[in-house]
């Protein structure tokens, strides 16, 4: 008996070793389940979820357009050794900017003002902040209210880029970043979610071509 029990048991092992494979196998999967089952491959609910997590405040507007803003434009401009003045790369950037910023006239934006490391702490903080109001009188200038602008911090010479106590380009620069909602608008979701997506919709409609070409009339015979 007792040989009998201590065959049962690497039986016993083997059965749901199989039956552990036969589920893992997706063809067996398949078949057992219920119809329309693959047509769910965990994406389902996405969209829904990612409303949810707006509206509740889990997932935050302006964090995602902070992101956007980032992917879409050049959010930095570079300045001369001890200056504030922006040369016409700097402009050039600062209008795309411009352009950006326009579609959504809900959101607040600040400019941050850095330098490299030559000089004194005090002076190269309001060296950087003096470039952060020329990016923001420049894009006052491209139609952008200054009341959604902001150029109140600056780092000076404390975030470098490159660490070096040298003269370096990339280390002079402003950072224009997505700060919040503008006053009127505290959330996009009261009733104003919809229409920017409305905007959008139509900023990204293709106009009707204007080529010639031939008409049902051409086919008509005449008699």
């Amino acid at each position: 008996m007792a040989v009998q029990k201590n065959l049962r048991i690497p039986i016993t092992l083997t059965s749901l070793a199989l039956l552990a494979a036969c589920a893992s196998d997706p063809v067996y999967s398949a078949f057992n389940r219920e119809a329309g089952a693959l047509l769910d491959t965990g994406n389902f609910g996405n969209a829904t979820m990612n409303n949810t997590q707006i509206m509740n405040g889990e997932k935050r507007y302006t964090y995602d357009l902070s992101q956007r803003f980032a992917s879409e434009v050049m959010t930095t401009v570079n300045f001369a050794f001890n200056s504030a003045v922006l040369d016409s790369g700097a402009r050039d950037t600062l209008r795309e900017q411009a352009h950006w910023i326009r579609q959504f006239p809900e959101i607040r934006f600040r400019v941050y003002g850095h330098t490299d490391a030559v000089g004194s702490e005090g002076y190269n903080k309001r060296l950087g902040l003096n470039r952060a109001h020329a990016v923001v009188n420049f894009l006052a200038s491209q139609g952008i209210s200054k009341d959604r602008l902001e150029a109140v911090v600056s780092f000076g010479e404390t975030q470098p880029l490159i660490v070096t106590e040298g003269r370096e380009r990339r280390n002079r620069r402003t950072v224009t970043e997505v700060s919040g909602f503008v006053g009127s608008h505290p959330t996009v979701l009261e009733g104003k979610y919809a229409e920017i997506i409305y905007r959008e919709y139509i900023n990204s409609a293709v106009p009707r071509t204007t080529l010639e070409g031939i008409t049902g009339t051409d086919f008509q015979s005449s008699q």
